[in-house]
């Protein structure tokens, strides 16, 4: 079984080009799930029948998994056993069936524009780091790009002069995004200032973002330093790594921006993800209607 569970996540990530988060969460699901089968008698993908994968997912809700998570994982072994078929591994397939758990759709936490402000004030800007963190929270609200784009950003990704960022994106779906004035602002200056402070002498480093040993700036390493300074500025919201991701997309719609584009800056495959958004910014629609629309107070 594990030599067929290999075969698929190279494919995932060769072929289908996910990205190194999702094939990683596609492994781990099914190894769960396959130690789980083996654990009840099946001793290869052949023995799999549908009663063991109803039976780990009954395992997995008497554990108190969340729903998000059984679904994610009723999705990782659905592909699986979807793949073992057309390859011809497997003439049928156990998974066929099987109904994916209802999600109840969560609205995205957003920061207000204010609360944004006191954020994207909280680094100090005397030391390299504190510049580097400084343009680092510029970027992430300045384009909406993903914490692990962020972190995979080189320097040659950069072209202040035209003001925008070459993205690769999640799935090697590759993007250009306009860069405000002051995340351009604040980049040149870790440019000039920060990061020259930040490189080893003996090691090259193509990153833009550097730690303190001149090598890449890791996610878990953000992750500190953006709960840090939510801290320092006092925001009593919870704070998740795509919470300037979120923030960006709703002041966009709030401002006005279409749809599409807002679409395009994010990199969603599908325009239903970015939807989600407009809920955030009704709100918003019902005073901009009542204060603009001459018939909307008549008494």
């Amino acid at each position: 079984m594990k030599s067929h569970l290999k075969t698929f996540i190279d494919y995932l990530g060769n072929e289908k080009k996910r990205s190194a988060n999702t094939v990683e969460s596609y492994k781990r699901d099914l190894d769960y799930f396959l130690q789980f089968a083996a654990e009840q008698g099946a001793q290869s993908l052949q023995d799999v029948q549908r009663h063991h994968i109803a039976r780990y997912m009954n395992y997995l809700k008497q554990k108190g998994r969340a729903v998000a998570t059984v679904s994610r994982s009723t999705v990782s072994i659905r592909a699986f056993f979807q793949y073992c078929v057309r390859e011809g591994v497997l003439l049928q397939d156990p998974s066929i069936y099987m109904e994916t758990p209802k999600q109840e759709k969560k609205l995205p936490a957003v920061l207000t524009i204010e609360e944004v402000g006191q954020l994207l004030e909280a680094p100090a800007t005397k030391l390299p780091a504190g510049r580097r963190d400084k343009a680092m929270l510029e970027v992430l609200y300045a384009t909406g790009i993903r914490v692990s784009e962020l972190i995979s950003l080189n320097a040659a990704d950069l072209n202040l002069a035209m003001g925008f960022i070459h993205c690769a994106g999640n799935a090697r779906k590759e993007r250009i995004i306009p860069l405000g004035r002051v995340a351009a602002k604040f980049l040149d200056e870790y440019l000039t200032e920060g990061r020259p402070l930040m490189v080893k002498a003996e090691q090259q480093c193509d990153a833009l973002f550097l730690n303190h040993h001149g090598a890449r700036m890791t996610r878990q390493g953000f992750w500190k330093l953006m709960k840090k300074y939510a801290r320092q500025a006092q925001i009593g919201k919870e704070i998740a790594p795509h919470t300037l991701r979120h923030s960006f997309a709703a002041h966009l719609l709030e401002n006005g921006a279409d749809l599409r584009s807002v679409q395009e800056m994010l990199g969603h495959s599908d325009i239903s993800t970015t939807q989600i958004y407009m809920h955030l910014t009704k709100p918003r629609m019902k005073d901009v209607y009542e204060s603009a629309h001459p018939r909307a107070n008549l008494t």
